[in-house]
């Protein structure tokens, strides 16, 4: 069905002008939000619990179009005057200033909730713990068989405000939405949402699995029978959402052929709605390694094809894409010896897709800032998978442990701290073939890096640099 200019969203009413906003967060998308609103009329604070110096960005440009700075201690005055009150995705909606915001009845949004609200275009959202990345850049390439003009943007790295002033009404945007981005949103609509999985993660911040789940589940919340959800029949939490959607449903399996829905049909993905069969590309025809990527390839084309994308053009793009940085990502084959870098593997889930992705032979490096989630089932598959185990970060010591009390030969687990260099070394030393070398953490990456693409273009730097 061809939705394409079907758009209920959006709010073009929004009002700017002489009203007051106060952003939380000096990060990328609570930058791109603040320099938004001042452009459309408004007074804007930025404030970060941060000092000046600490923080990573250049505030120059802030400064340079209006907007106001606050660094450090953050006091309620802050919020004296304050009409809305927009939180970055880092900063939860438990810090006290937000929780006095509440109190004193000031709207609290995100910024995804703001580019809804200003989207002329449909918004087409995917979320899950493991596979956003790759899906949405994947379904970006797919909606540009159908517009000229597509935004990809969300936790992808791209501010999604930023996206939809790009694409004004022309055309229609792919986003990337976390549970962080949809704790401070209230009324964000999608023409089209799809959730991909939910394993834990982030438990931390959300404080239980269950919280984590209705914070996916708001992504869908406000949409209604003409709006479509797309869900992983294969994944328990996911299909359970059915039964609390108000949407209209189309599920998605790897495992098996469904009557109505995206699926693998004879090794071919296969579409099968209202009474029409679509034949898409081979399953070995993907470029793309791994079920885990034959799943976010089938969550894609469900979204392109709900929105009206050509089937000639899906399939060429299906086949030609070759999938994204840091996601089991070929950096170089060196004496024989392949290196994959899947820094993005920031928990167990996904590292578990990444070694299932290969036959064995691994020289695995793993660890990195510590989430304590269940290790038992990863570590059983790294027994299986790995002949050399190396561990680094704040996560080596309780890896250690979980490696040993699933029976991995000591022998075999080395720890190199916290250093890169020295852990591409070892396993450039280790290595010999047929193995390959993959960085899969299972971990994220602050510990010793600003972030997973950091941690991840350091390992490729120090691969290519034994060539």
């Amino acid at each position: 069905m061809d939705i394409e200019n079907e758009l209920k969203q959006g709010d073009d009413s929004m009002d700017f002008v002489n009203k007051k906003m106060l952003v939380i967060g000096a990060g990328v998308s609570g930058f791109a939000a603040a320099k938004l609103a001042v452009r459309l009329g408004a007074s804007v604070t930025l404030s970060d619990a941060k000092k000046e110096a600490d923080i990573k960005y250049d505030l120059q440009p802030l400064r340079d179009c209006g907007v106001q700075l606050q660094c450090g201690e953050q006091d309620n005055a802050l919020l004296d005057g304050v009409d809305t009150v927009l939180v970055s995705p880092a900063v939860p909606v438990a810090v006290p200033l937000v929780q006095e915001a509440m109190k004193r009845g000031i709207e609290v949004i995100s910024e995804i909730e703001l580019a809804w609200r200003l989207a002329k275009a449909p918004i087409y959202a995917v979320t899950g713990t493991n596979g956003k990345t790759t899906t949405v850049t994947l379904l970006g390439l797919l909606l540009e068989t159908l517009h000229k003009k597509v935004g990809v943007g969300g936790n992808i790295g791209i501010p999604l405000c930023d996206e939809v002033m790009r694409v004004g009404s022309e055309g229609c945007v792919a986003a990337e939405i976390s549970s962080y981005q949809l704790e401070a949103s209230h009324d964000f609509h999608p023409r089209i949402a799809a959730v991909l999985n939910v394993t834990p993660d982030h438990v931390v911040r959300h404080g239980s699995l269950e919280v984590y789940q209705q914070m996916k589940e708001k992504l869908f919340a406000h949409q209604t029978k003409d709006d479509y959800l797309v869900l992983n029949y294969d994944d328990v939490h996911t299909r359970s959402m059915a039964e609390r959607a108000p949407s209209t449903i189309f599920f998605f399996s790897r495992q098996q052929e469904l009557p109505e829905g995206a699926f693998v049909q004879d090794g071919v993905l296969t579409i099968r709605w209202q009474g029409r069969t679509t034949k898409l590309c081979g399953v070995d025809e993907l470029k793309i390694k791994g079920g885990h990527n034959v799943e976010n390839a089938l969550a894609a084309a469900s979204v392109a094809y709900l929105a009206g994308s050509p089937a000639a053009g899906m399939i060429r793009v299906l086949k030609s894409f070759g999938g994204v940085e840091h996601r089991i990502e070929p950096v170089a084959t060196i004496e024989g010896v392949p290196y994959y870098n899947d820094s993005k593997a920031t928990n167990t889930d996904s590292a578990i897709k990444a070694l299932e992705s290969f036959d064995g032979h691994l020289v695995f490096i793993a660890g990195g800032d510590d989430k304590h989630t269940d290790l038992s089932d990863f570590m059983a598959l790294v027994k299986e998978r790995t002949d050399e185990l190396i561990l680094v970060g704040d996560a080596a010591a309780r890896f250690k442990e979980a490696a040993l009390a699933a029976g991995y030969p000591p022998e075999h687990i080395h720890e190199t701290g916290y250093s890169m260099e020295e852990t591409v070394k070892l396993a450039h030393a280790l290595a010999k073939p047929p193995q390959t070398v993959l960085l899969s953490p299972a971990c994220a990456s602050f510990d010793m890096y600003d972030g997973y693409e950091e941690r991840g273009r350091d390992f490729k730097r120090l691969v290519k640099a034994l060539q």
